[in-house]
This record gives C-alpha cells, structure tokens and sequence, in this order.
C-alpha cells in the first residue's frame, strides 16, 4: 500500500509543473495581440482626429480685415463666415427711378444720417413688386458713395433669406470694423413654422448686444409685415391667446423704424419710366410709337411697374440693336 501511494503522489506531482508552465505562456500569448491590437487602434484613432482638425481648421471663418474690407464696397455674407466681395453690383442709377420720389428722399436723408455717424433708422420697403424697392437701396448707396473718400465709404453687404439664422455671426464680425455697413435683406418674408424670424428680432432690438453703431439694416419686401396673412389668420383661429401669438409674429416688422410704403404706379408714372430709360441710353424712337408698343407690353404682362417698363426697355432696346451699356 505505501508504494501505490507513493507512484500516485509522485504522479501527481510530476503532473502539475506541466501544466502551470503551460498556462502562463498561454496568458502571456493572449495578451499580447490585445496590446499590440490597441496600440494600432489608438494610432489610427490619433490619425483621423489629426485629419479632422486640420480640415475644420481650414473650413473655420477667417476674421476679414480692414484691407480685405476696403477692397470692396459691397459684399455677399455666406453663413460660413466668409464675405466674398462683389466687383459690380447690378443696379440703375437713382435718377432712372421714377414714381418713387418720397421714398427716395426719406432713405437718402436716413442713409446719409447714418453715413455721417449721426443716429439712423433700420428701413423696411414694403409694397407692389416690380417697383424698385431694392434697386433704391443700391441705388442710394451708390449715390452716398460717389463723393467720398474711401475710408468713408459706406459697405453694402447682401445677406440672402435662407440664411438669416447668421445674422448674429455676421454682427460680431462687423461690429468691430472701422467701416459703416448697410446689411441688406432682398425680399424677406416668412412662412409656415419658419422660427428664423426671432434672430433678426434680437439683432434689430431687443437682443443684449443689439445692433452694432457702425450697421444698419434694410429689408425689402412684398408684406408689411413680413408673414404672410394665412399665417396671421392660422394663429387668431388656433392659438389658446390669439392675440398675443399674432403680436409675436407681427412685432417683427415693428423693429423697423422706418417703413417706406411703394404701391402700383400709373399709367403717366410708368410710361415715364420707359421714357426715362430711353433717353438714358439713347433709344430712338418716335413718342406716339414709344407710347402704343409700351402700352400694349404692359396689357400683355397684366401690370405696370418698374420692372416691367425696364423689360420692355431691353426688349426695345435688342429690337432696335442698341446697347444697353452701363446696364
């Protein structure tokens, strides 16, 4: 009996050296795949955030500088930041504008003001299409600009309508340039569940910062009140307060200080439009005739405006091989 259990100890004993050696290099073999697997993970991890971070650099807004903004008078603002300049803006000179002469007046005498550094209004031109709203708002700006130096010129910086959700970004980036800005909004309006109406109502008035000295801000639109009517009447028919969800919609065009109405023009007004361009670029053509052919284009469009009168204007002028230079 000892000796059977002496082979069984011995045994035994013989086996356990085996398998100890045998699991630690198994141990040993199972972690260092792990290790070397996340040394490659953290290196390609480290790699794409490089790559990230060089291109958010390169995409990032790049703050424009007195001389990048004196290289221009007008400029567009996209919402990434960058204002491209705009070396000819399209526009017609103020004294071809016609039937609108109050409201010249009224926003030369406000743009001047504020050229001046003196106090000015933010202008809302609200009324008929066609009839010069935003070509008076060029116009005027290139009327300011003409006898002065260039340090005091003013810029003209076209923000479109989609992206007025910017319009804070494009305050701070201003507010501390040397130059005076007139923001400009061609036909602003807002529909449906549109909420992008509330960061203009802060930059206007009302927001801490408010709007900076050196910038003002002219709209042109068809509404007064800038939303259309089924959405004020969507509002008294659903709201639990019709009044006050109407007044929150309607406040927008209130922060407006000045509001140049411009209606349909008449028959006198309109063909005085279409005489006014042809004299200017030299269109000759008898009165009576002028008179019948432009008459009959308006019956053909349904309506009298400026802008109708400036495409018969090119019509006529293409018929009769006359160049519209400066146009």
């Amino acid at each position: 009996m000892p000796k059977k259990a002496k082979k069984i100890v011995s045994k035994t004993a013989s086996k356990t050296p085996p398998k100890a050696a045998a699991k630690t290099p198994a141990k040993a073999a199972t972690k260092r795949p792990a290790n070397a697997l996340d040394g490659a993970t953290a290196e390609r991890i480290a790699n794409a955030l490089e790559i990230i971070a060089s291109r958010l650099a390169a995409a990032s807004p790049t703050v424009d500088t007195a001389e990048s903004l004196g290289a221009a008078d007008a400029f567009v603002w996209h919402p990434d930041g960058r204002l491209a300049p705009v070396p000819r803006v399209s526009r017609v000179e103020i004294g071809l504008l016609k039937g609108v002469d109050r409201m010249r007046d009224i926003l030369m005498e406000n743009t001047e003001r504020f050229a001046d550094g003196l106090p000015a209004n933010n202008a809302l031109l609200w009324g008929a299409r066609g009839m010069g709203k935003s070509s008076l708002v060029k116009a005027a700006h290139a009327t300011l600009n003409r006898d002065r130096k260039a340090a005091d010129r003013l810029k003209l910086i076209e923000i479109h309508r989609e992206d007025i959700e910017s319009l804070p970004g494009l305050m701070e980036l201003l507010r501390s340039s040397p130059f005076r800005f007139i923001v400009f909004c061609d036909d602003l309006s807002f529909d449906g569940n549109d909420a992008s109406y509330k960061s203009l109502k802060a930059v206007l008035e009302g927001g801490i910062e408010g709007r900076p000295d050196n910038v003002i801000l002219y709209a042109t639109s068809n509404r007064r009140h800038l939303l259309a009517r089924e959405m004020i009447e969507n509002e008294r028919s659903t709201a639990i307060n019709p009044g006050e969800a109407v007044e929150e919609k309607v406040s927008l065009s209130d922060r407006f200080g000045l509001w140049l109405g411009f209606h349909r023009c008449s028959q006198d007004e309109y063909l005085a439009m279409v005489k006014g361009y042809c004299d200017h670029f030299g269109i000759k053509i008898a009165d009576d005739e002028l008179e019948r052919e432009a008459l009959e284009w308006s019956t053909t469009r349904g309506s009298r405006s400026g802008r109708v009168a400036w495409q018969f204007t090119q019509e006529l002028a293409g018929r009769l091989g006359v160049r519209l230079s400066g146009a």
